[in-house]
């Protein structure tokens, strides 16, 4: 028995990466790298115009993951119906922990982001950095949910804001 664990993924399969979100397997191949050869996963992140090489028994380690099962992707989709939940902690605070849900790469950490973050029209303005970190953390949950489903983006995003449409208090009467 091999002493580190490998992830299979070929050509073609869709994974996650923690910090990089949504990206496809190339393909896999053999390099040497310091006279030592390596096997490594090539995954293409097509919307950042980006190729990383993950050695394929560091791919666990570094929190490499298949795409979240449709169950998943319906327990984001409560978790974005829920009440925002924001801690009366200091902003530098409560950003750092929206950063870390966002890089952990899980699905539902990354939806109470959205949740947590996102903005009826009517509501207060939001900080730059704020929109910054709901932006990313919105674009990593459309795109995963967008390859789980098959779907295309725009439709993944319009199912979100739907979601999040759909919780948001009615405009008082006037």
């Amino acid at each position: 028995m091999s002493k580190s664990k490998k992830l299979d993924f070929s050509p073609n399969d869709f994974v996650v990466y923690p910090s990089h979100g949504v990206g496809k397997v190339v393909s896999i191949e053999v390099q040497e790298i310091a006279g030592m050869e390596l096997e490594l996963f090539v995954i293409s992140f097509e919307k950042d115009k980006m190729t990383l090489r993950v050695p394929t028994n560091k791919a666990i380690e570094v929190g490499m993951r298949s795409l979240s099962s449709p169950d998943v992707v319906t327990q984001a989709m409560k978790t974005l119906k829920g009440k925002a939940k924001v801690k009366r902690a200091m902003w530098s605070r409560r950003a750092q922990e929206y950063e870390q849900k966002i890089n952990s790469g899980d699905l539902i950490a990354i939806a109470e982001v959205v949740r947590d973050l996102h903005r009826a029209d009517d509501q207060r303005e939001q900080s730059y950095s704020e929109r910054q970190l709901y932006e990313a953390a919105l674009d990593r949950l459309t795109r995963e949910v967008a390859a789980v489903s098959g779907d295309e983006e725009t439709d993944a995003q319009k199912q979100i804001n739907d979601v999040l449409i759909s919780r948001a208090p009615p405009p008082a009467a006037a």
